[in-house]
């Protein structure tokens, strides 16, 4: 069992309630310092509300609440320093360069990241002198994550970092939060692309409702039945599917009776597939 002090974050049955209604109805869970830890979860799920008191920003209702050693609705000007916050919308201002934008930002903390090291390492080189309302969305994006990153944080949120971006530049951003990661960074992210949670975080949780349907790895996530492979091909014109723990042996037997069938597949469930499967049976059981 993990010890508490190798907790960045620690949750403990945690309630925000807005009159009848629970936005977030009893959750646990715990981040461990150096992990990349996803939220996720559909709009409306409790996500936005849980991340908000754990950054300072939401008072909560009910429950315990430990972000770096410290109760958020008490933490100060020195906690906050050592946090690191990418909202969905930044609303910075365009009227500066990126350069004079993070050189801004670095002076209000006390140890913070080179400027030039940092507009280096979200790919902005070549933008450092322009002005930032003259940047492309998702060149606007990797500014709004190098003043998350600017002041060294301990913790960083990132809150739908990549929407707007075309497949290469995603996969170029993962970088750029694998290395934070590398250098010691715990990060909480929320993001509504589920390959993008399975290829950057340690563990994810599912949140609907404001309570959580569960938690762990995106390999462990769902339980083995959520697990099981599907075997799909095509026999005399007829789709046929089956599910099955050995796909290899249907497979076989398979090729042993019809030589190659056609269209043949083996389909292993996505982290994606797991947490449809997940908020279906929910649904039904609501």
């Amino acid at each position: 069992m993990t010890q508490h002090s190798e907790h960045a974050v620690s949750v403990r049955g945690l309630r925000k309630q807005y009159g009848s209604f629970a936005a977030v109805d009893g959750i646990d869970f715990d981040i461990v310092r150096g992990e990349t830890f996803a939220l996720l979860g559909p709009n409306g799920a409790g996500k936005s509300t849980t991340i908000e008191i754990l950054e300072g920003y939401r008072d909560r209702t009910a429950g315990e609440v430990s972000v770096l050693g410290v109760d958020p609705q008490k933490g100060g000007l020195a906690w906050k320093a050592r946090l690191g916050i990418v909202l969905q919308d930044s609303g910075e201002s365009g009227n500066v360069t990126v350069r004079e934008q993070l050189s801004h930002f670095a002076a209000l903390y006390p140890n913070p990241r080179s400027v030039e090291e940092t507009i280096a390492a979200v790919g902005l080189e070549a933008k450092a002198g322009t002005l930032i309302r003259k940047l492309s969305g998702g060149q606007r994006r990797r500014v709004d994550v190098a003043l998350g990153m600017i002041g060294r944080p301990e913790l960083l949120f990132l809150d739908e970092p990549t929407t707007g971006f075309d497949p290469q530049a995603r996969r170029q951003f993962w970088e750029v939060i694998r290395g934070l990661k590398d250098d010691g960074t715990t990060i909480l992210l929320t993001t509504h692309y589920l390959d993008e949670a399975a290829q950057l975080s340690d563990r994810v949780g599912i949140i609907a409702g404001g309570t959580l349907l569960d938690i762990g790895t995106a390999d462990e996530i769902g339980g083995a039945d959520a697990r099981v492979p599907l075997v799909r091909w095509h026999e005399h014109g007829v789709l046929h599917e089956e599910r099955t723990t050995e796909p290899g042996r249907l497979a076989h037997e398979l090729v042993a009776r019809l030589g190659e069938p056609e269209g043949l597949e083996v389909i292993r469930p996505s982290l994606e597939d797991v947490y449809l499967q997940l908020l279906g049976s929910r649904e039904v059981l609501a």
